[in-house]
């Protein structure tokens, strides 16, 4: 069990993933990263266990609705708790509209949006008022590419979600929100880690009065 807030992010990587992991680490969570394998996620962890702070890595299958209930339910069960759930991954197929298959497009759609629903259900027992959900939005869901048609129509759908979530949960005190990154993420300058890290910290700590569920990051 930990006295300690605990933030989990879901899809995470050496990039955002761990950008925004360690922001929230630095603040004195507890931090667990879901990758796509243990051995995936360990590396991750012990990138932040050498800066000091208190991280795990698991593995997970974005693909699988109870393989993702069971991770973040064993999160919840180690913990006590669940702080903040951070929902992160985005699938990328090079396949215009002319090309897709509708099989292909259900497919991205389930791991980019409907991932979030199991996510959140198996951690909703150990999220208490105060607790958040926080997505990873992307200009995508307003001017999508049309060589990779499913990734803007995972991220309207998520930010779609991320709304119908906001107002279940806010009667408990728990809010969910997703922050469009409005720019193509870069090794330098205001779409990098760091300040979109910044930038997803502040959206999680407003109060319930200057609450909204989505938040644009315009770098």
């Amino acid at each position: 069990m930990s006295d300690s807030p605990v933030y989990v992010v879901l899809g995470a990587g050496p990039g955002l993933g761990l950008g925004v992991a360690r922001r929230f680490a630095e603040e004195g969570y507890d931090v667990v990263l879901a990758a796509r394998t243990a051995d995936d996620a360990a590396p991750l962890a012990a990138t932040l266990a050498t800066e000091g702070h208190r991280a795990e890595g698991v593995g997970i299958d974005l693909h699988d609705a109870a393989d993702i209930e069971d991770v973040v339910r064993g999160v919840g069960e180690r913990h006590g708790r669940i702080d903040v759930l951070h929902f992160n991954p985005s699938a990328w197929r090079e396949k215009s509209p002319l090309e897709l298959s509708v099989a292909e497009l259900l497919e991205d759609v389930a791991f980019g949006a409907g991932g979030l629903l199991p996510a959140v259900q198996a951690a909703h027992p150990f999220m208490e008022p105060g607790a958040r959900v926080l997505v990873t939005g992307s200009a995508a869901a307003d001017t999508p590419s049309p060589g990779a048609a499913t990734l803007g129509v995972q991220k309207a759908a998520v930010r779609n979600l991320v709304t119908s979530l906001d107002k279940t949960l806010a009667p408990e005190g728990v809010r969910a929100v997703a922050v469009q990154i409005n720019g193509v993420l870069a090794k330098d300058g205001p779409f990098t880690p760091q300040p979109i890290a910044d930038a997803m910290w502040a959206a999680v700590r407003r109060s319930d009065d200057d609450w909204t569920p989505h938040v644009p990051y315009n770098g």
